[in-house]
C-alpha cells in the first residue's frame, strides 16, 4: 500500500472508501473554486458519488494501472493526486491533482507531485510523466514549471468546463531529464 510521509505535517495516503466523507467535505468547502477548473465538481451531489470514484481508483490500482492518494496536512485531507491510467507499453503516465480551499500557496501539491514523479520514473521505471492543465489555471501550471517539466504546447479546447471550453497546456518530463535535475 502506498503511504508516504513527506514531512511532519504532510503525508500521502492511498485513497480508500473510508476517505469519501473527508473528500466530500473538502469538495463542499471548495466547490466554488474547484468548479472553475474541474468538470466533475457539479456532478458530485452526495458522498456516494465520491465513494464510487474511490472504488474505481482502488480497482485501477489493483489492476496495476496507477493509483490515487489523498494529500493530508496535519491529519486533514487537503487535496487529491493520482496517476491517470499508466500506459505500460509506452512507459508513460499523466498526473492529475487538485487542492482544497485554504491549502493553496504552501507548496503542498508541488511536494506531492515531486513524490509522484519520483515514484513513476524511478520506482515504476516509466520513461515519461505528463501534466495537463487549463492554460488559465496559473496555480496548477506553476507546479510542473517548478519541477522542471518542459512546456510542450497547447491543446485547443481540450476540456469542457461549466464556463465553456478551455485549452490545455501540456508539460512533459522524461526519466533522463529527471535524473539530471536530481
Amino acid at each position: 500500500m502506498f503511504n508516504y510521509v513527506i514531512d511532519e505535517e504532510l503525508k500521502l495516503k492511498l485513497l480508500m472508501p473510508e476517505h469519501a466523507r473527508h473528500m466530500y467535505a473538502l469538495v463542499e468547502r471548495s466547490r466554488h473554486r474547484l468548479r472553475q477548473w474541474l468538470p466533475w465538481v457539479d456532478g458530485v451531489a452526495e458522498q456516494a458519488h465520491l465513494t464510487t470514484f474511490i472504488k474505481n481508483a482502488v480497482k485501477q490500482g489493483s489492476d496495476n494501472g496507477g493509483f490515487t492518494a489523498g494529500l493530508w496536512v496535519r491529519e486533514e485531507l487537503a487535496g487529491i493526486i493520482g496517476y491517470h491510467e499508466i500506459d505500460w507499453h509506452n512507459r508513460s503516465v499523466g498526473i492529475g491533482y487538485w487542492l482544497g480551499e485554504g491549502y493553496e500557496g504552501n507548496g503542498y501539491m508541488t511536494s506531492a507531485c515531486r513524490v509522484f514523479v519520483d515514484y513513476a520514473l524511478l520506482e515504476l521505471e516509466l520513461n515519461r510523466v505528463e501534466i495537463r492543465c487549463a492554460t488559465g489555471n496559473t496555480a496548477s501550471r506553476a507546479i510542473p514549471e517548478r519541477l522542471g517539466f518542459i512546456f510542450e504546447g497547447v491543446i485547443r479546447e481540450a476540456e469542457k468546463l461549466p464556463a465553456g471550453y478551455v485549452n490545455h497546456a501540456v508539460y512533459g518530463l522524461l526519466r533522463s531529464e529527471w535524473k539530471l535535475l536530481g
